[in-house]
């Protein structure tokens, strides 16, 4: 039929019609260019070439087809779940709680699993016996994906069911589609029964893939990382599939911008539950806690007790101060390094460290502390090269670096077992983001030896930064099952993420000498809280028995305090010594690093681009440069001038030079810019 034929023209409402889909459907086909419209000759009003309708309208009915399918295999096919000893108690839990809500009820649910414990698993077996259509599976991140993807493989002889013994007949399935932006399309997804993606890649603002789907295509639905769920991408596609069965899966249901995810928790399997199994490692709470700290604030100098210190953490001026500052990041430095050494003598297994950071600039400062006590670390960021991200995460994985130091990155489905102690750096507003970062350090090196030495982690802060707050209330959500109604649900995280952007490091408190009197220590698995130890002796042993029919509470009461008071150690305070060598060179590495991003504070500052030539033409000094690199050349001078040496002289100067031209760069930066700006003013 011709292009030019008036008949094979149609509106958008016909055009909706004759595929099948709503009005608006085919209006987000035409935006995001799936479907074009054409103009017929002589009108203005868009319309749709009926034989160019004809490929998409197949489509759509067999996907409609494949939906109505009788008979799924989720239902026809023997899977071995809940009595199951294979499968692990929170994945046997979950499945019976969801199995019982959804025989009465189709209101959305939450599944409440610490990290390491097997949501990927719950995810796996989940659809048997309940679903009776296919399950989609949601993952907020492209390594989440990767990960449930392998998982649910049915031609991997090492998948879940077959490891399992859940399924024993494969000849069916159950077989998986990939949404991806290359090798997938909406066939793959109708011969399958699991059908994987990544939020972004399934409901973005293109909507390549929703509209593809008719709204009865998918049974249940089931989000990864399920705290996410409120944000308008996961609504959009709630809306379009209403009769699913929606279940979230997270270690955290609750959010740090105070809003509730979608659904109601049903099932929560304790933390404390998950490590006396063996499913997670035993975590450590050692805050360093100075006995004099002294600083300035205002232009007052004080020195401060711990007493006061522990009240004063309360505002967010001091957590950020002590975030900040050089004296507090050495000692929380040096206290996470000896408990990565303690946990390497035990048994000689290579644990690694992770930290996070404030920001960019922050983590650089930080790497810099551990390179120079020879800790082989590396930073990494959002803002990284793709490439380069790769290539350090390699070199973690294959034990090449001791430490990581993060900002905003290897967060959620990051699974890394080695990684044992974490390191606190900055300040968290509220619980969520603080229990997600410590969750990088759950995963067990032996799976289901409670009491290896190696499936044992710290985490490593200072009591200024007020994280052992977050600590208490992490423990309490443990065992209150009230505890997301709490008056720290609805905190704001103000204290925020770090990011790329250039921060000044003088703002408010400088800490001047910090003198570290002892270490608090803390441990999850808390002997004096009966709560642990009921817990603990309801622990199913071999035989048929519990704990408690082999030993009371006070008996278990004493025997944990001795293990806790043998993992306390190391008890020293005493500073890492520190080559005198290796501490010249990273403290003028930091002076550099810090440099750069100073530069870039004072062209945001005056409002001119990196590649701008304003500040060469005002100035001869640095003619023909553009304005990074003469902003640069007039902020090198001025640390010079700082230092008293000569141009090209920096290698000459010692450590204590650079680390005191670090504390003053924010001063000679402001100084480099009133310079620039009272000549623009002049000019």
């Amino acid at each position: 039929m011709s292009q030019n034929d008036a008949s094979d023209f149609v509106t958008l409402a016909d055009a909706a019609a004759y595929i099948g889909v709503s009005k608006d459907t085919l209006r987000r086909w035409d935006s995001s260019g799936k479907l074009k419209p054409v103009r017929r000759p002589g009108s203005g009003y868009r319309f749709y070439a009926r034989s160019a309708l004809e490929p998409f309208r197949l489509e759509y009915k067999r996907a409609e087809q494949a939906a109505e399918q009788p008979d799924h295999l989720f239902q026809t096919l023997t899977a071995d779940v809940e009595a199951n000893k294979l499968v692990r108690e929170p994945q046997q839990g979950a499945h019976k709680a969801v199995r019982t809500h959804f025989e009465t009820s189709n209101e959305p649910v939450i599944l409440q699993i610490p990290v390491g414990c097997g949501k990927t698993g719950v995810i796996a077996t989940l659809p048997f016996g309940i679903a009776k259509g296919r399950a989609l599976v949601i993952t907020p991140n492209l390594t989440i994906r990767k990960g449930v993807a392998a998982a649910l493989d049915v031609t991997d002889p090492k998948n879940f069911w077959r490891r399992t013994g859940v399924i024993h007949d494969f000849s069916a399935g159950p077989f998986r589609a990939v949404l991806d932006g290359v090798d997938a399309n909406v066939h793959d997804c109708n011969a399958s029964q699991f059908v994987v993606t990544k939020i972004h890649q399934l409901a973005s603002s293109a909507d390549r893939w929703l509209p593809q789907f008719p709204p009865n295509y998918f049974d249940m639905i089931m989000v990864d990382e399920g705290h996410h769920n409120v944000a308008p991408s996961w609504v959009k596609v709630f809306e379009r599939f209403p009769n699913a069965k929606v279940i979230s899966l997270t270690a955290t249901p609750f959010r740090g911008d105070g809003s509730r995810p979608v659904g109601k928790v049903i099932y929560r399997y304790p933390f404390t539950r998950a490590m006396v199994k063996g499913y997670i490692k035993q975590i450590h709470s050692r805050n360093v806690a100075p006995s004099e700290i002294s600083f300035t604030y205002r232009d007052d100098t004080k020195r401060h007790s711990l007493d006061e210190v522990m009240a004063l953490r309360e505002q967010a001026w001091f957590r950020r101060g002590v975030a900040l500052a050089p004296e507090c990041n050495r000692h929380i430095v040096d206290a996470s390094i000896k408990y990565l050494q303690e946990l390497r003598q035990r048994t000689g297994f290579k644990h690694q460290l992770i930290a996070v950071a404030c920001s960019v600039d922050h983590a650089r400062q930080i790497t810099a502390l551990y390179t120079e006590r020879g800790v082989k670390s590396h930073e990494i960021y959002g803002e990284m090269d793709k490439d380069r991200q790769d290539k350090i995460i390699a070199d973690l994985r294959n034990g090449k670096l001791d430490c990581i130091v993060q900002v905003q990155m290897l967060g959620e489905g990051f699974d890394h077992p080695p990684l044992s102690v974490a390191a606190i750096f900055r300040p968290y507003a509220s619980l969520s983001p603080y229990i997600q970062f410590i969750g990088r350090v759950m995963r067990v090196v032996h799976e289901a030896k409670p009491d290896h030495p190696d499936n044992h982690a710290f985490i490593v802060s200072h009591v200024g930064l007020n994280t052992d707050a977050h600590w208490d209330d992490f423990r309490e959500l443990d065992f209150d099952d009230q505890a997301m109604v709490k008056q720290w649900l609805g905190a704001q995280e103000a204290d925020g993420e770090g990011n790329g952007e250039p921060r000044r490091f003088d703002v408010g408190m400088l800490v001047d000498s910090e003198i570290i009197g002892s270490f608090i220590n803390r441990s999850f698995l808390d002997p004096e809280d009966d709560r642990v130890l009921d817990e603990m002796l309801n622990h199913e042993i071999p035989g048929g028995m519990r704990l408690r029919d082999l030993i009371s509470k006070e008996q278990l009461r004493e025997s944990l305090r001795k293990k806790h008071q043998a993992a306390a150690s190391p008890h020293s305070t005493t500073d890492l010594p520190v080559q005198p060598q290796a501490r010249r060179v990273q403290a003028r590495k930091r002076l550099s690093q810090r440099t750069n991003a100073v530069v870039v504070r004072i062209l945001k500052d005056l409002k001119l681009s990196i590649s701008g030539r304003e500040v060469s033409k005002r100035n001869k000094a640095v003619a023909g440069r553009d304005n990074r690199a003469a902003v640069t050349a007039l902020l090198n001078k001025e640390i010079n001038e700082h230092l008293g040496i000569a141009s090209g002289s920096r290698q000459k100067t010692d450590a204590t030079d650079n680390e005191e031209s670090l504390a003053a760069l924010d001063m000679l930066g402001d100084r480099v810019r009133d310079s620039l700006q009272r000549g623009a003013e002049d000019a």
